[in-house]
């Protein structure tokens, strides 16, 4: 995808990998819709990509609540135009200090799913169709490698990850041929807030910092036509790979 003039609309885009690809995309020429819930710490975001030349535009909201997702959906085509590409990056670890599963009640789960699982569907429904309409569009699940690992204390968030892959496999088979492409993303390890909240003891020197994520997922979405729809992809491993199709690029 050649992100020049695209329009993307960004969750979780105030602080951490949203923040940074946010920045990485207007850099390439995307105009970007900004979403998250602190209204401040996204005006911040969307001032550094305007003060870069891109185009931003801050639209606060909960991606985990029901009655958000269409509205925000609207804004940003209303201000943007027809929305090509849409990064499902927001993310809720749940109750901290995270807990054992068997710990974990039923309420504290489904506000996780809420966030992580069904709220990406939500915003893939309120923007598919426009897109297979147009024949095109690329949608983007950020993922975590707690998805196909099962750490103690991780149990709500992998659940709600390893959801979002098989979605993301779902949609890829139910729009195969249309045009629009899915993808589910594990960034890897970041030195972000939220890993710092879910583990404050954490080597920080062995983290990834989020820039560098957000640039390799950039050049990702930037080669986006050569990649499975449907596929998932370990970020560092797809880098590795020199930015073509092959077996080592890609995880099951």
């Amino acid at each position: 995808m050649n992100l020049k003039d695209k329009n993307a609309l960004i969750t979780g885009a105030s602080r951490g990998l949203g923040r940074a690809l946010s920045l990485e995309l207007a850099s390439a020429g995307a105009r970007v819709a900004l979403v998250a819930r602190n209204r401040s710490e996204l005006q911040k975001t969307e001032e550094e990509i305007r003060a870069a030349g891109g185009f931003a535009q801050a639209l606060s909201g909960d991606v985990g609540h029901k009655g958000s997702v269409y509205p925000l959906v609207g804004q940003a085509a209303r201000l943007l135009g027809p929305l090509d590409l849409l990064i499902n990056n927001a993310s809720t670890l749940g109750d901290l200090p995270l807990r054992d599963l068997v710990e974990t009640d039923c309420e504290g789960l489904s506000r996780v799913l809420e966030t992580n699982l069904v709220g990406p569907f939500r915003f893939i429904k309120a923007v598919v169709g426009p897109m297979w309409i147009r024949g095109q569009g690329l949608i983007v699940n950020i993922s975590s490698d707690a998805a196909v690992e099962a750490y103690a204390t991780w149990g709500a968030y992998g659940i709600s990850k390893a959801g979002l892959d098989h979605m993301t496999r779902v949609f890829a088979a139910e729009f195969e041929g249309s045009g629009v492409s899915f993808l589910s993303v594990d960034p890897g390890e970041m030195d972000t807030q939220m890993h710092a909240e879910a583990v404050p003891d954490a080597d920080r020197s062995l983290l990834i910092p989020p820039e560098e994520a957000a640039r390799r997922l950039k050049q990702l979405i930037q080669a986006s036509d050569s990649v499975p729809s449907g596929s998932r992809i370990v970020l560092a491993q797809w880098k590795e790979a020199s930015h073509g199709p092959s077996s080592g690029q890609l995880a099951s």
